[in-house]
């Protein structure tokens, strides 16, 4: 594929390197043209809703428990990687939400948060996996929560509203992404949606083979289009998933991208690959620092098998970034700050997990018991009976996203705090620089400082193949 098929495949390039910011280019574009190597694929990570002190608290858990540094860590230890700050500010605010951030890499443009892909005034921006859609790639999306939610949706579709999923399910089916993984059952499964389509038969309609169980990875046909959705809802968290049995039917974030990976790796014009740590979000809205670690350290295993492919393929740009802070966690000062770090590997389980099994009906010691059956950590009386005021209306439940059930997540994360030192400054969204790193051909377009919306005009410089 020449520079012109790119092109022509989609009219939205044209204009490219005038409309695209330059800050993002190390040198003129002609220079590049000549000198770069291009990128036939293009594998694009993001630690949703990770602070910096998420990287360096699951770093700092994997050296003390497990042994080792974590991958991304380790990229930038071994001088592999660009590196660079990256502003996440929407059009709306200087703190945004996972919809406006994925459509800045999406569309090249900052939108207000809520929407995708949709401009101040209405414009459809065209968004990225379809314009390397239309130029002969393969394209795909791999996430531990709903694959219609914010993150994936941003690369692939327009939308007025990001909880159009029920619609956003439909749109990738007559789009026609090649391999889409992650939960959201209740988007495709006519049983539970209100209008009773069954959208699995228009994709299996249009020749998906469709997946549900991590047993289906290993008779996946080779090549063809794939949809796996894994779970009603978001995926589980890490932690759960590992001490539960029932939940390990269902895959893993790594064992989702090599799975994609090995779907679209032989594709003779490339492809573009999304994988999303979505969980990872979630956990730092609940102030859940087990769920954090495992779920960012479940990230980092996908960062290492897009990085093991990259470094056999050699024509693979690996993207690792986040698209927002939230609830800016981190190791705070203290005598014992080291061992109450550590005692976060006696956790069996998340907060929610924990928090659901007590009911309004547990006595104080009840409470107590399962605290330190789960978390290791001795209540007092007081903090015992704090917690059970939630569930007996004597104190008022708690809000917040992803808080279905309005369980005493903040009540619960203090107490945590007292004992294994992490505090967290929110239950939301921050607008924190953040990391970003880049491995592979196209990466020295990267300058030490971005904005989000930059990344999609780099994608498309690093990709565009030279001249026949």
């Amino acid at each position: 594929m020449n520079r012109r098929r790119f092109l022509k495949g989609s009219s939205a390039l044209a204009g490219l390197f005038t409309l695209g910011p330059s800050v993002i280019l190390a040198n003129d574009v002609e220079t590049i043209s000549k000198k770069a190597k291009k990128a036939k694929n293009i594998i694009f990570l993001i630690s949703d809703g990770m602070s910096c002190g998420t990287l360096q608290m699951a770093d700092l858990y994997s050296q003390h428990i497990l042994g080792k540094n974590t991958e991304w860590i380790n990229l930038y230890k071994e001088n592999k990687v660009s590196r660079a700050l990256m502003d996440t500010a929407s059009a709306s605010s200087p703190v945004t939400d996972s919809a406006a951030a994925s459509s800045s890499f999406g569309s090249g443009h900052r939108v207000k948060n809520g929407v995708l892909n949709i401009g101040l005034n209405g414009e459809k921006y065209l968004p990225i996996w379809q314009k390397f859609k239309n130029a002969g790639k393969k394209t795909g999306c791999v996430t531990t929560v709903t694959i219609t939610h914010a993150t994936p949706a941003g690369f692939c579709v327009n939308s007025d509203s990001r909880n159009a999923e029920n619609e956003i399910a439909e749109m990738y089916a007559e789009l026609g992404f090649d391999v889409m993984m992650g939960g959201g059952d209740e988007f495709f499964n006519p049983s539970k949606r209100k209008d009773k389509k069954d959208i699995y038969k228009i994709y299996e309609k249009k020749g998906y083979q469709v997946l549900k169980e991590k047993s289906d990875l290993e008779n996946i046909k080779k090549g063809g289009k794939t949809l796996g959705i894994f779970a009603n809802g978001a995926l589980p968290y890490t932690i759960d998933q590992n001490n539960i049995p029932e939940l390990q039917k269902t895959p893993t974030l790594a064992q989702m991208s090599a799975a994609a990976i090995d779907q679209m790796k032989d594709h003779k014009n490339g492809f573009v690959l999304l994988i999303e740590g979505g969980k990872v979000d979630w956990a730092a809205h609940a102030n859940d620092i087990a769920a954090l670690i495992h779920d960012q350290l479940a990230f980092d295993e996908a960062v290492k098998t897009a990085i093991d492919f990259a470094e056999k393929d050699k024509e693979t740009l690996v993207i690792i970034t986040t698209d927002h802070g939230n609830a800016n966690p981190g190791l705070i000062y203290g005598a014992n700050a080291k061992e109450n770090f550590d005692s976060i590997a006696d956790y069996k389980y998340t907060n929610e997990y924990i928090l659901n099994s007590i009911h309004a009906d547990f006595n104080l010691q009840q409470i107590k018991d399962w605290v330190k059956e789960t978390n290791k950590i001795s209540l007092t009386d007081d903090e015992a009976k704090h917690l059970k005021d939630f569930y007996s209306g004597l104190e008022k439940q708690e809000d917040g996203l992803y808080n279905y059930k309005k369980l005493p997540f903040k009540a619960y994360s203090e107490i945590q705090k007292k004992h294994n030192n992490v505090g967290w400054i929110s239950m939301d969204h921050s607008g924190d620089y953040v990391e970003l790193a880049m491995y592979g051909p196209g990466s020295e377009l990267l300058k030490p400082f971005v904005q989000n919306k930059d990344l999609h005009y780099l994608m498309l410089q690093a990709s565009i193949e030279k001249e026949s």
